[in-house]
């Protein structure tokens, strides 16, 4: 399967419309992060029930993730990636219009559903880079397509909290319209990356998304880093469902606050994935980087847990670049050793792990902090939800060295 992969020709193709497609899809989910429990809150009494239905809505459109990426990787596979990211766009466009027009609760949650069911475009963007990049470039394309996502994430909540100040659903509207925008200049102007003799048939068992996980879990060649990249991806998704959370109770941070630790975020992850990732390669090649990349991420959170000041998250996060590339790494290793035809639904899966997270993770982190929110905010123990995430990627350091140990020599 291996010299498979390596002997496809990268076909024609226009990246920058995927990046594109990925950077308006976080744009997006970043735009509601100020917004959307505003949203809420108008529909029900009370902060006890706004932050309820809010935690659901979250939960809803992982799930809704989680059943339709295997999918629409799979619809990729057989038809082609550019119907799908065309299909993609429309759906993330009525999302935001639906939720900007919602009159209840029950039409936010429409726009929830639609949205979930849209949002292939990672997946299957990440498919596209891999159709159209050499063997040899494919971790580059994927950190391109990391640095779009981090873009997004680096302008979404700020720009969504400017907006939403002056017109709460302003931000939904400016989503909508570079959606339709990102839909027309798709429509005219991008060829299809995938030519027609590389499709795979189509198959229902493949859309199935346990089934696909299955799948992706029986793939014995790659099972070290299938494990590797789930616990990682759960690790992310704790951190990302309680951050907001956990730096209230600490550090009594405001939404102004967070949204400039996003920013931060956000920025050091273009740095690395737009900027350095070409650099870095060179320097240590996938699997070193790789090791590296995860190894930093288990001290940062570990040290975001003992911060006993705002200051030091701030340090934490500029002092944390390599695991923005660990990623990347991951991803061009684990394309490399599967065929063209069943790169969709290959990213599909792996996107199916993350949603899989984002359904599960949101729960057990604020299950943690709520068990530790009793104690006195300098209490070591309030960093718990960041210690379980140091405690994940720790176990995927120790997944990925046996890895490539036995199946890959240090590049």
């Amino acid at each position: 399967m291996t010299s498979t992969a390596a002997n496809l020709k990268p076909s024609s193709g226009n990246l920058n419309f995927v990046l594109v497609c990925v950077f308006i899809d976080m744009l997006g989910i970043g735009l509601i992060v100020p917004v959307l429990p505003v949203l809420v809150g108008q529909f029900v009494s009370g902060r006890e029930q706004q932050a309820l239905w809010y935690g659901v809505m979250a939960m809803v459109f992982g799930l809704m993730q989680f059943i339709f990426m295997p999918m629409l990787g799979a619809i990729s596979d057989r038809i082609g990636r550019r119907p799908v990211l065309m299909y993609s766009m429309t759906g993330m466009c009525i999302n935001f219009l639906a939720t900007a027009w919602a009159p209840n609760l029950a039409c936010l949650f429409i726009g929830r559903v639609i949205g979930g069911m849209s949002s292939a475009s990672m997946s299957v963007a990440s498919a596209y880079a891999s159709d159209i990049s050499a063997h040899e470039h494919r971790a580059k394309s994927f950190g391109k397509i990391g640095a779009a996502f981090g873009l997004g994430f680096l302008c979404g909540p700020m720009l969504g909290g400017l907006l939403g100040d002056s017109n709460i659903h302003m931000p939904f509207y400016v989503a909508a319209a570079l959606s339709a925008a990102n839909l027309v200049y798709g429509y005219f102007f991008v060829p299809e990356s995938l030519p027609p003799g590389a499709r795979a048939p189509f198959r229902l068992a493949r859309v199935n998304p346990f089934g696909a996980l299955l799948r992706l879990a029986g793939r014995r060649d790659i099972r070290g880093l299938v494990i590797v990249f789930t616990l990682v991806a759960f690790a992310q998704m704790m951190l990302q469902s309680t951050w907001v959370l956990y730096t209230t109770f600490r550090f009594d941070w405001t939404p102004r606050d967070n949204g400039i630790a996003m920013f931060c975020v956000g920025l050091a992850s273009v740095v690395v994935q737009a900027g350095l990732l070409a650099v870095l390669m060179r320097r240590f090649g996938e699997t070193r980087l790789s090791m590296l990349g995860l190894a930093s991420g288990a001290l940062a959170y570990f040290l975001y847990g003992l911060a006993t000041h705002g200051w030091m998250m701030y340090a934490v996060i500029l002092c944390n670049l390599l695991a923005f590339a660990a990623g990347p790494a991951l991803q061009g290793i684990i394309s490399k050793t599967t065929p063209g035809s069943e790169q969709g639904e290959l990213m599909g899966s792996l996107q199916s792990v993350s949603s899989l997270g984002v359904i599960v993770m949101p729960l057990v982190g604020t299950a943690i902090l709520g068990a530790v929110s009793h104690l006195p905010s300098d209490d070591w123990r309030v960093g718990s939800s960041f210690y379980l995430c140091a405690l994940m990627q720790v176990l995927a350091i120790v997944v990925a060295r046996r890895y490539f140990a036995h199946h890959h020599k240090p590049a």
